[in-house]
């Protein structure tokens, strides 16, 4: 169970990485050049970085605490502040009509994650 957990925790690292970076850094202007991120017109720049800031600092938060063995629960704060960041992504997916099962899926694993952290396996 804790090899799935780290498996599950590097890949959305990842993933959230990548997501967050654009959206921090480029903001608006960036992301709404991607046909893709259609979502974010109905969204200011100042909540794009927001958005971006809380993916970047929740990836870094499941994977920095064990690593360097501080603080664990922080690990499962940021999957669940991850689960419901995305949970959010699948309101404004349904809102606008478009597919939300990608981030429905994202948002089940970082309630895996979560959950194995706060209730299941310590590292």
């Amino acid at each position: 169970m804790n090899t799935a957990l780290w498996i599950v925790a590097g890949l959305l690292c990842v993933a959230f990485l990548a997501a967050g970076i654009p959206k921090l850094v480029g903001g608006k202007a960036k992301i709404s050049a991607n046909p893709q991120m259609a979502w974010s017109e109905n969204f200011s720049d100042v909540a794009i970085r927001g958005i971006g800031l809380a993916e970047v600092l929740g990836a870094l938060g499941l994977i920095l605490p064990p690593v360097f063995q501080l603080w664990m629960p922080l690990t499962a704060a940021a999957a669940l502040g991850l689960a419901a960041l995305m949970a959010g992504a699948v309101g404004t997916h349904m809102r606008r009509k478009e597919s939300f099962v990608p981030a429905l899926l994202i948002t089940a694993l970082a309630l895996f994650v979560f959950v194995g952290r706060a209730f299941l396996v310590q590292f």
